[in-house]
């Protein structure tokens, strides 16, 4: 391999990710074991993912607020799961203005517990609820194994936290939002996943239920994409969250909160890329079109130059880059913007200007296949035409190989050699303790309990017991 070649998907996964995440300049490994830098370019990607959420968020009613990252140590102790969930990860504040703190600081690796601190001041009345707040922050958990984007110590992200009356009005709040993660994932991501509930073990430190959207990557492994949990009274009563319902008796409230995080990156660059890089959806993509003017010399690059500039001002409704780089040539260009992911690349030289087109190549389709000539005149309709078939086609690509790596095993050897292969989709029990055995022979656990169930029942993979329910086994990120 040279060293401008990226290494293969199919020979080494791991390497392909990591160098790719650094070579597209999507981030870089900070001077702090697990940390990282986001790059410009990596932040642009980030801050799309901000706005299509963000919209989603406020019009359901979200409003957007900032709390601190300090947290009281005896805030986390006021809910024995959570924090109990949590100790292994937590970075604790001792000295600060070089005197030792009377009471440790945790630097917050989410955020509940000093919202509900600020609730129980809030919310006095029923006539205040529901409180519908979202946090755009970073957070830090101290992980031992991490992975850019995938798993770092800190990570950016957004946590949503809300405040109900009701048992019911909490549990469609969660579901709601479970569902804006689906839609965000599938229709702006191209990234199709598996709506469902977390089981016992691996649902939320705290929480009353867990639900999540699962994505399978290129390599078949499973990656948790966003979260939604039913706090159920659990912090409420640790923290006093009360209001005084209409008949003027004192309540306990009902809360959740949701998050997706950077590693929303990840799940886009494993589930889209290829051997030669980044393949960004559309609607996502920080430049949708780069358009590369080729040209030998300096009356060739005038005349080029013009028609590049009557092709922006056409195009000016698209994320537009245009690559005027001196030094370098066409084939560099189209080379780094492969890297980079841009799901279109317009080339324009002398022969097309006077052909009145320009030649068009569609990033997920590579070499001749995904290059056509088009009119200039024409060319906005037929980038817009070309973007929506593109991000249409990488999540039918995306659905079908999922598809195909999803089994059905029914005895529980075929169930182990169906995880070294993908994810398994079986009858289980349900119970910890079997659960627990399946991750100790196969390095697999479950992913969720898919909201989408069959009638009937059937036989637990592992233990033959009755099983009401079929959950998503694998192993994951």
């Amino acid at each position: 391999m040279s060293e401008d070649r990226l290494p293969s998907r199919s020979e080494n996964f791991a390497e392909w990710y990591n160098q790719l995440v650094v070579r597209a300049e999507l981030a870089d490994y900070a001077p702090v074991r697990g940390c990282m830098v986001v790059r410009p370019y990596g932040w642009a990607l980030w801050e799309n993912i901000q706005a299509a959420l963000d919209q989603r968020f406020k019009a359901t009613g979200h409003v957007n607020a900032a709390f601190p990252m300090l947290i009281p140590m005896s805030f986390l102790e006021k809910e024995k799961a959570h924090v109990e969930g949590f100790s292994p990860e937590l970075a604790v504040v001792t000295i600060g203005g070089g005197e030792k703190l009377e009471e440790p600081l945790v630097v917050r690796p989410t955020s509940e517990t000093i919202i509900g601190h600020m609730y129980a001041k809030w919310i006095k009345s029923y006539r205040d609820l529901p409180v519908l707040i979202n946090l755009w922050n970073s957070v830090l958990r101290w992980e031992m194994r991490t992975k850019l984007f995938l798993r770092t110590t800190e990570f950016y992200w957004q946590e949503g936290h809300t405040a109900h009356a009701t048992a019911e009005e909490a549990q469609a709040e969660t579901m709601q939002m479970l569902e804006i993660y689906a839609d965000f994932a599938e229709n702006v991501a191209a990234v199709p996943v598996v709506r469902g509930r977390k089981s016992e073990s691996e649902k939320f430190a705290g929480a009353l239920r867990s639900y999540s959207i699962e994505a399978m990557m290129g390599d078949t492994r499973a990656l948790q994409a966003g979260t939604s949990h039913n706090l159920g009274e659990n912090f409420a009563r640790a923290f006093e969250i009360r209001y005084l319902d209409p008949a003027n008796t004192l309540q306990y409230c009902w809360t959740t909160s949701w998050g997706l995080s950077t590693r929303f990156i990840g799940a886009i660059i494993m589930v889209h890329g290829d051997d030669q890089g980044l393949i960004l959806p559309p609607r996502l993509a920080p430049h949708q079109v780069v358009i590369v003017p080729i040209h030998k010399n300096e009356q060739e690059k005038a005349v080029v130059g013009e028609a590049v500039e009557k092709l922006e001002a056409q195009l000016a409704r698209f994320r537009l880059k245009v690559d005027r780089r001196e030094g370098v040539t066409p084939g560099f260009k189209f080379n780094d913007w492969e890297m980079r992911g841009v799901p279109l690349r317009l080339e324009i030289g002398p022969k097309d200007v006077a052909q009145g087109t320009v030649t068009l190549a569609r990033r997920d389709r590579p070499g001749k296949e995904g290059k056509q000539s088009v009119p200039v005149e024409g060319a906005a309709q037929a980038v817009g035409d070309q973007l929506e078939a593109m991000q249409a086609s990488l999540f039918q690509r995306a659905l079908e190989f999922r598809t195909a790596h999803t089994h059905q095993p029914t005895t529980y050897d075929d169930f182990k050699q169906a995880l070294e292969a993908g994810w398994a989709d079986v009858w289980w029990c349900g119970r910890g303790d079997c659960e627990a055995a399946i991750k100790e022979d196969t390095k697999a656990t479950t992913r969720n309990i898919p909201l989408d169930q069959p009638s009937g029942g059937g036989t637990c993979i592992r233990c033959g017991a009755s099983a009401s329910e079929r959950a998503i086994f694998a192993r994951a990120y």
